[in-house]
């Protein structure tokens, strides 16, 4: 018998966050756009199809291209082995190296959705967003094969060692590409060691937030071990409640970090100042988007999202095995 409690509560992490929810004015067009160009890639199964459907304007384009790549690269890595893993990430990183390499025929779609993105993207993004995105998103696809070998092996990873390995598959820092593609932000910046805390302070509120949120989904079908929650509830030795009080509380120390982060920015001169404090207003959006997002699509509540959203209370799905015992 499962003893497990029948509801999850889901604590409203981004309730005080201080930057609201805003809806980029081009969102409808672009979205009708970037819903004909997922179909017709045929990237996906039709149960895929119908989740992902319900989910300046080149460069909104861009992002929702981006966006898309990333849930694609997680869909097919998911379940995969470390070998099969590797050779997708091959491909995505031979097609960003090279995209206006024709690729071959039969291989992963994943390599001509990536290289169609990257097309696009370097028309208009500036020469040092190029790099850095390249930069992260070379090291989160390598947080991918890793993540299918802790699969493999059955290892389980620390509270401290999941986070460093989640800070890559979460597939953050890449995303902030968005926020850069505007601009020349210089490397010294990028780099600095207060702007590097406070892009990973919002890789760490959106990892903890899509961990707490996916979870019911990812222990339903036994793929919870890349999980946050499931590893508290091990290494802290806590029940599901227990475990999604402990990431709150996380989650709210963590935006303290943020806001008292700003305060120790430096200056880098007028003209630059200006760029950084754009780029960190726009990197301090994402939390927010994400957590309204992860309710809105159907990848994690179905069509209950906007319900469970104003509840906080989520049925616990069965375990394929337990229901079948």
């Amino acid at each position: 018998m499962d003893a497990r409690p029948k509801m999850i509560y889901l604590p409203d992490t981004m309730a005080d966050w201080p930057w609201p929810r805003t809806i980029n004015p081009h969102f409808e067009d672009v979205k009708a756009e970037v819903d004909a160009s997922i179909r017709g890639f045929k990237a996906l199964s039709p149960e895929s199809r119908a989740a992902f459907s319900k989910c300046d304007p080149e460069h909104l384009r861009i992002s929702c291209d981006l966006i898309n790549a990333f849930l694609f690269l997680d869909e097919y890595t998911d379940t995969e082995n470390g070998v099969v893993t590797k050779e997708i990430v091959d491909i995505v990183i031979d097609a960003l190296h090279n995209p206006h390499k024709i690729r071959p025929e039969g291989e992963c779609i994943l390599g001509e959705i990536l290289r169609q993105f990257w097309v696009r993207a370097i028309q208009s993004a500036s020469p040092s967003s190029q790099r850095h995105f390249l930069e992260t998103f070379t090291a989160s696809l390598h947080g991918f094969v890793a993540e299918a070998l802790d699969r493999e092996q059955g290892h389980r990873r620390s509270i401290d060692d999941y986070m460093k390995l989640r800070r890559y598959t979460v597939c953050l820092k890449p995303c902030l590409f968005i926020y850069e593609m505007e601009m020349d932000l210089p490397d010294e910046v990028f780099h600095h060691p207060v702007i590097m805390d406070l892009a990973e302070c919002i890789t760490d509120l959106v990892l903890i937030d899509n961990d707490m949120i996916s979870y019911n989904k990812e222990q339903a079908a036994g793929n919870e071990d890349h999980n946050m929650i499931s590893i508290i509830m091990l290494e802290v030795g806590l029940d599901i409640s227990g475990a999604m009080a402990w990431a709150a509380h996380y989650h709210a120390e963590v935006q303290k970090r943020f806001i008292d982060g700003l305060t120790k920015v430096p200056s880098w001169g007028p003209s630059v100042d200006i760029l950084v404090k754009e780029y960190l207003d726009g990197i301090a959006m994402w939390p927010r988007a994400n957590h309204s997002w992860s309710y809105e699509i159907h990848r994690y509540f179905a069509t209950s999202g906007p319900k469970i959203q104003q509840t906080r209370i989520v049925p616990l799905l069965p375990r394929p095995d337990r229901e079948a015992a």
